[in-house]
């Protein structure tokens, strides 16, 4: 069952995807619906996968890149839907939801290799929690990280003498930048509370709070790189290009803790 779900959630996110990006040529408001309900259609296709396997099996997600993969998608577009309630700009997802949809891409490529008993010290309502806070803070510095891309890019455009037709589909700078800083404001808290809870769950399964595991340290990395735009924004006013070009750093470091560290570099956080 859990194949079906896989199934029409890829399909339904492609759909989202392209009638985004489609929305960047033709400003047909129809377009951006289009997307907003496959992406509707989406998260419960997901959401059914997520309740089919823990009901088959008991185990909570997170426990295998395949899952990984698909709940980190999953959190994206949570995360996005939450900012654009707030901030009326569907364009925005042209330079997220792909992101959503290149994961899941990735998953369909990886061998699903079912539901695996986990090992009893594994065994922690802390592994939920951590997870869940975890890839929530890293699916808001995914939407943070998509208005900075379109912040340079409109700033591009404002410096022409002559602006492309971007200029007019983009919002505005003071708009980014906003989004910038509230997806910021709210992913930072949660990746803090993900390594703190992270940090109790490895007390409970490896007898220490922290080990510098590469995972580890890499988390406190990309914790440093926020927490240092944060600090610089709020103390001398760094905003606009610079937060801009921070919040993409501080994604590619997010992107190399989740890939990087668990494809070329081994430890306690390596998926099997």
């Amino acid at each position: 069952m859990d194949v079906v779900f896989f199934g029409g959630a890829l399909f339904f996110l492609f759909i989202a995807s392209l009638h985004y990006l489609l929305f960047l040529v033709y400003q047909n408001p129809v377009v951006p619906r289009v997307a907003r309900y496959s992406l509707y259609l989406t998260l419960a296709a997901q959401t059914g996968f997520f309740i089919d396997r823990f009901i088959r099996g008991g185990v909570p997600l997170g426990t295998n890149m395949y899952e990984s993969l698909m709940f980190f998608s999953w959190c994206i577009i949570i995360a996005y839907l939450l900012i654009t309630t707030r901030y009326k700009v569907p364009v925005v997802g042209a330079f997220v939801i792909p992101i959503s949809f290149i994961l899941m891409a990735a998953a369909a490529f990886l061998p699903d290799k079912g539901i695996a008993e986990l090992s009893p010290a594994l065994k922690s309502y802390w592994l939920p929690i951590h997870v869940s806070l975890s890839f929530m803070g890293d699916a808001l510095f995914a939407m943070a990280f998509g208005s900075g891309v379109m912040y340079l890019i409109q700033e591009r455009q404002l410096k022409r003498k002559r602006p492309g037709a971007f200029y007019y589909r983009l919002p505005s700078l003071e708009i980014l930048d906003a989004i910038n800083y509230r997806a910021l404001s709210i992913g930072f808290p949660l990746l803090t509370l993900g390594i703190i809870t992270g940090s109790i769950w490895a007390q409970y399964a490896w007898g220490a709070y922290w080990s510098w595991d590469p995972k580890e340290t890499w988390s406190l990395i990309t914790w440093f790189i926020f927490a240092a735009l944060l600090h610089t924004r709020l103390t001398i006013g760094w905003r606009g290009r610079k937060a801009a070009i921070l919040v993409i750093i501080g994604f590619s470091a997010v992107l190399f803790t989740f890939f990087g560290v668990n494809l070329l570099l081994s430890g306690l956080h390596s998926y099997n």
